[in-house]
């Protein structure tokens, strides 16, 4: 059999990862593809300075990407750059040129995948795209193929290993936000700017695009309700164990009979589930399923390794199609076709909440509160208050039982313009479906 060759497009951390695995593992690889895998060329615009592996010593290297994607020789293209403009322009020209495309690209896949693989069906190439979400996890394999006979009822991830690794040692060492992310920056784990990370985008869009996977609907990454874990302190992971709970940042697509409600955000979970246990930089997706019911995978996220696997993966698989012409393809959304979809506004869920004021000392606060709370049908669940020193900013926390998203976003707006108020209340959800 005829060997199958590779173009890279980027190489970053990930695409460095691809090109030692690819390099180490050479003979392994061919071995269970029955036929070789070779890289013939690299791009980026340094790449006379990026260090090859000694097994691909002799691949071709340019900074043009089009010579990668327009290249005779190439029959997979793997784009590894990331964002929407120029990622877009060398996956579309790849198809146009008749070239399967792997990519790790979870914003472009999540913005605009269903009209890529639309594209390549008419072109009878394939995309593959595992490494766009949770890095080493095969959960895409999981939906597209190995659970494919359930219908997926609800699916819960830890996504973003960033926030994760900020959430737990916030929990773990007890200190603020501010330094915690200054640490995971010092470390590689948060960009200098965190914005993707710490305010929930780029969960969004891994969450999108395993909503489409496990639920056959196109997904606008915006649509979904998302809030970030900047206002997370020591004092709310103090009050959220007194109640057996922790705090993740929680990527949440659950059927109900009105639709699918979609939500990317902090939240209380139970400290004895098995979401509660996944620390650091790690990532885990539990999937409930109709039929095979619980299912959960967990692993590493991100790093170049770990993504690389996936990314490799995607080449082999890619690479049997291609020599053995299988017609029968499956799509990398696990559906032949995406259904248009908006999802159901996530403030008709119920939810019991946790409430954490910072408030000036004074009588009559808890009154002023509930009867707010009253107003809007929120029945008042307990009132907790640890013991502080500090009277001009003291903070409590109340729990609330199940009540609707709209009408706790309502209560919050009007207890905000509370004159005791430091800041404005911090409400999250008490997710036990768990």
């Amino acid at each position: 059999m005829r060997e199958v060759r590779v173009g890279i497009v980027g190489l970053g951390n990930v695409g460095q990862g691809t090109m030692t695995i690819l390099a180490e593992t050479a003979q392994q690889i061919e071995q269970k593809l029955g036929f070789p895998l070779r890289v013939k060329i690299i791009c980026s615009r340094g790449v006379d300075s990026v260090a090859v592996p000694a097994g691909l010593a002799g691949v071709e290297r340019t900074t043009d990407w089009r010579r990668v994607v327009e290249h005779p020789e190439v029959d997979i293209v793997a784009e590894l750059i990331g964002g929407t403009t120029v990622a877009r322009q060398i996956v579309e020209t790849a198809i146009d040129q008749g070239k399967s495309v792997v990519t790790a690209n979870k914003e472009m896949m999540a913005s605009i995948g269903g009209e890529l693989w639309e594209r390549t069906i008419a072109k009878r190439v394939n995309l593959a795209m595992e490494a766009s979400v949770a890095g080493g996890i095969p959960i895409h394999a999981v939906l597209r193929e190995g659970i494919s006979g359930d219908r997926v009822t609800a699916l819960y991830g830890i996504l973003n290993g960033t926030s994760n690794y900020i959430l737990t040692e916030i929990e773990k060492h007890g200190s603020a936000f501010a330094d915690v992310l200054a640490e995971a920056q010092k470390l590689g784990y948060a960009e200098a700017d965190p914005t993707a990370d710490v305010d929930g985008f780029d969960a969004r869009s891994k969450l999108a695009i395993l909503a489409a996977l496990a639920f056959g609907m196109k997904i606008t990454a915006s649509d979904i309700f998302t809030e970030g874990i900047r206002r997370i302190s020591p004092i709310d992971f103090q009050y959220a164990h007194r109640l057996g709970h922790t705090i993740r940042l929680i990527c949440g697509a659950r059927q109900t009979k009105e639709g699918l409600i979609l939500s990317v955000r902090p939240a209380l979970i139970p400290q004895s589930t098995i979401l509660a246990n996944v620390h650091g930089a790690y990532n885990a997706v539990w999937v409930r399923g109709l039929y095979g019911e619980d299912t959960f995978y967990y692993g590493r996220g991100a790093g170049p390794r770990p993504t690389g696997v996936a990314v490799v993966s995607d080449l082999m698989r890619v690479a049997r199609e291609i020599v053995n012409g299988s017609p029968e393809r499956v799509s990398p959304f696990a559906h032949e076709r995406l259904g248009e979809f908006q999802p159901i506004s996530v403030l008709q869920q119920k939810r019991a909440y946790f409430l954490r004021f910072r408030v000036e000392d004074r009588p009559g606060i808890i009154a002023s509160l509930s009867s707010i709370l009253a107003d809007k049908k929120i029945s008042l669940d307990a009132v907790l208050q640890l013991p502080s020193e500090s009277k001009n900013d003291l903070p409590f926390v109340i729990t609330v039982e199940p009540s609707s998203e709209s009408s706790v976003q309502e209560a919050v707006a009007a207890m905000a313009k509370l004159d005791f108020m430091v800041e404005s209340p911090l409400a999250l959800p008490m997710e036990t479906s768990l």
